[in-house]
């Protein structure tokens, strides 16, 4: 394990004077590239985290690619919080932890840095892909959560991975960032934004005794515009951190994916992430095409986007699988 990490983007990544931070590199096997952009956007605050990494695994190489957008309460919806945690009989002092701040930051940074780490040290992590995935992600949670014990502000995280395991692509999402596939020429989203008034998810979290209110837009509680993210202590009843996964062969169909933050996808559409993608080779070319874009549409948050370009596919059809 270890023996090859061809981007440290842990340490690497840094924002000096707001300007984006782009990268890019290639697997040592040569099947797939990769690009990254991000940039604060028109925010002040920098949100988002991202990770591309490449390591080897009893024996395989494997590729490693995540979107982070840290989730923060502001002041003005502590009210509704306070109501809320009234409603299900919380604590009253735990309502006064919420503040204005960056404590979203904090999250995403967290989950950049232990997440895939922890996945990659599951004793299933191949034998077993998606269950290691999905204990990753829970582990991760609880172990941020406890780490949140002395912190007055609290803080969350979506999150949105793509692990390259042989001729296997695990997409893993919690939240609203988002992952997009370009297959025979079309545009598919192998992930769904999690938001609070999907049937299922308003149901799920009714039944754990919460409830979503219009506040804006839907929120948990009237706070929070996400059903699923890391963190989010006063919310956690709620708010789980049990990702969705989706399993894509690769094969000679499939030639790029986008995972992206929702300042990408605020403004540009699936179809035309994958349009401006197609004739760019260089996926970190196409990384910065598509964070630019977001940036003159408009987009008003922070806007991160990694693009992995699959370069030596085997044949095949391709299947499909969906797990909660």
């Amino acid at each position: 394990m270890g023996y090859l990490n061809s981007v440290l983007s842990a340490s690497s990544q840094v924002h000096a004077d707001d300007s984006p931070v782009t990268g890019g590199g290639h697997s040592q096997n040569g099947k797939f590239s990769y690009g990254y952009a991000s940039s604060p956007g028109k925010r002040s605050s920098m949100e988002d985290f991202y990770e591309t990494r490449i390591d080897g695994v009893e024996g395989e190489i494997v590729g490693l690619f995540g979107v982070f957008d840290g989730l923060s309460l502001s002041l003005s919806l502590s009210l509704s919080l306070h109501n809320m945690l009234l409603i299900v009989q919380s604590n009253i002092d735990n309502v006064l932890t919420v503040v204005s701040g960056h404590g979203g930051a904090r999250a995403a940074e967290y989950v950049k840095q232990n997440l895939f780490s922890n996945l990659i040290s599951h004793p299933k992590f191949i034998s077993d892909t998606k269950s290691a995935i999905a204990d990753a992600y829970t582990h991760t949670d609880s172990e941020f959560l406890k780490s949140e014990n002395n912190q007055n502000r609290d803080a969350g995280s979506t999150a949105s991975t793509a692990i390259l395991v042989g001729n296997r692509l695990l997409v893993a999402n919690v939240g609203d960032s988002r992952a997009v596939i370009c297959r025979g020429g079309n545009a598919i989203a192998v992930s769904r934004d999690h938001k609070p008034d999907q049937t299922d998810e308003r149901q799920r979290i009714e039944d754990a005794g919460g409830f979503v209110m219009w506040a804006g837009t839907w929120r948990v509680g009237g706070v929070l515009a996400v059903s699923r993210a890391f963190g989010d202590r006063l919310l956690k009843q709620y708010v789980v951190a049990d990702p969705e996964i989706q399993e894509e062969k690769i094969d000679s169909s499939l030639e790029f994916l986008i995972l992206a933050s929702d300042g990408l996808w605020d403004v540009v559409t699936n179809e035309e992430a994958v349009d401006m993608t197609k004739p760019i080779q260089d996926p970190e070319e196409a990384a910065k095409r598509l964070m630019l874009e977001a940036y003159h549409r408009g987009s008003a948050d922070n806007i991160t986007c990694v693009v992995v370009r699959f370069l030596a596919n085997q044949g095949g059809s391709s299947r499909t699988s969906a797990s909660a």
